[in-house]
């Protein structure tokens, strides 16, 4: 599968960024793992196979769809 780039906050080629997988249009999230423990405990339906990062809210409002 192909991932496509959409964009990102960072100034120096760090984390977070954007990208999308073009043959389905679902969308990666690359940041920071959410590590704090009060955070994780307030989480719903986690499956073993899932992960969250924190992203930060000015990438999602820069590029969010505008449709």
């Amino acid at each position: 599968m192909t991932l496509r780039f959409i964009g990102t906050t960072s100034e120096d080629g760090d984390c977070p960024t954007l990208y999308e997988i073009e043959e389905t249009g679902d969308i990666v999230v690359q940041g920071d793992r959410l590590t704090d423990p009060e955070h994780l405990e307030q989480l719903r339906d986690v499956k073993d196979s899932e992960t969250f990062v924190v992203v930060p809210r000015e990438l999602l409002t820069r590029y969010a769809p505008k449709e």
